[in-house]
């Protein structure tokens, strides 16, 4: 019998090589001859890189770069096992979570350290560059990741602007003449689930701006200010960034990514399981197991268990989910490829104890669905 386990991270709990560990000694437990393919997923978001790494026998390299208040950070990224893809999370450079709640202003945040960590992996020899866009404290245009890469912006005095999505609307000149010419080369994936364009009301700023400080005011300006950067793009290079979708994604670096780096934007969990070639991992299998945190109604939505369904159903093999919760309408799950759901929570327990028993209460529950799994199979002969 060959059994994949494909496990999310649970969060705050396991990571999704933990979440694997758990199951297969839960399975084991039951089926001891079996064959046993563990490949840690993420979607593209937190926990992508860590992902990645284990699944592919890489390395974690961590690098000092400009953080997005313009101060020292260390960020990590990952290369991954071939030694020639590299997979940075804009956020551990230019993320939210780095702006203490009363510094966070979009007006002066920039992507600069997105920029740095892409020039590191660049020179290291990547080929290949997949960047998970998401929790970013950013609304530049991803125009302070292009300036670490060499491209100029410039106001009408020749000077160059400072970083920040406010001071955008002095912006009078793209000198891209600097880019590194190595990056013309590098693949650039964009691992990116949201499909908002860079300006207007479903934009960067109206959408994402107040959860990283933005008034109503400040977004109105904010939009202005993108809206004349790509009339700049426009105008100097003939490069449509505006309308195109998830250009809005990280306070626009989708659109600095398209514009600068040629990059692709595709769903985090497409991206993710191309770059494991999970497809023809799962050749003949006969049950997989996935699971995550918490499954519910927006798991559907480009979630990992979701696109691990997707690619296991086209070959008609049976997946299985645990979660450490149920959340509402997750029943919807069973329309896209899911078998069955279980819940790893054995009782009414406080989130600090499910989250501290993840790893015991994930292998009791992958055991008992093994047991099960093992009856309706002798049910069946």
């Amino acid at each position: 019998m060959k059994v994949i386990i494909a496990p999310d991270s649970f969060k705050e709990s396991m990571t999704s090589k933990e979440a694997a560990d758990s199951i297969e000694k839960g399975f084991k437990a039951v089926f001891p001859d079996a064959e046993y393919i563990k490949i840690p997923v993420a979607d593209g978001g937190e926990g992508t890189v860590q992902a990645l790494t284990d699944a592919t026998g890489g390395s974690i390299i961590k690098k000092t770069v400009t953080g997005p208040l313009g101060t020292p950070v260390i960020a990590a990224y990952g290369l991954l096992g071939d030694g020639r893809t590299a997979v940075i999370e804009m956020a551990e450079a230019s993320g939210l979570h780095l702006v203490p709640r009363h510094l966070r202003d979009p007006l002066n945040t920039t992507t600069r350290g997105t920029g740095e960590l892409i020039a590191d992996a660049a020179s290291r020899g990547a080929s290949e560059i997949i960047i998970g866009l998401g929790g970013s404290a950013t609304n530049d245009a991803g125009t302070g990741m292009a300036s670490a890469l060499g491209v100029r912006f410039l106001n009408e005095e020749g000077q160059e602007i400072p970083d920040g999505g406010g001071s955008l609307h002095t912006l009078a000149s793209i000198d891209i003449s600097g880019l590194s010419p190595d990056l013309k080369h590098i693949r650039i994936r964009a691992a990116c689930d949201v499909e908002n364009p860079l300006t207007g009301e479903n934009g960067a700023s109206y959408v994402f701006g107040p959860q990283k400080g933005a008034s109503e005011e400040t977004k109105m300006v904010l939009d202005s200010n993108l809206r004349h950067f790509a009339d700049v793009l426009r105008r100097q290079h003939d490069i449509e960034a505006d309308s195109v979708k998830g250009a809005g994604a990280a306070g626009g670096l989708g659109a600095g990514l398209i514009a600068f780096l040629q990059a692709e934007l595709q769903r985090g969990i497409d991206v993710v399981l191309d770059t494991l070639s999970f497809s023809d991992q799962i050749k003949g299998a006969d049950l997989v197991i996935t699971g995550e945190g918490q499954i519910d109604g927006q798991t559907i939505f480009g979630k990992t268990p979701a696109g691990i369904a997707a690619r296991a159903s086209a070959q008609e093999i049976p997946v299985i989910a645990l979660a450490g919760s149920l959340g509402k309408d997750f029943e919807h799950v069973y329309n896209r490829g899911i078998t069955a759901v279980f819940s790893i929570v054995p009782g009414a327990v406080s989130l600090e104890d499910a989250l501290e028993s993840g790893r015991f209460n994930l292998e009791s529950t992958a055991r008992n669905v093994a047991a099960l799994y093992q009856t309706a199979k002798k049910a069946r002969l």
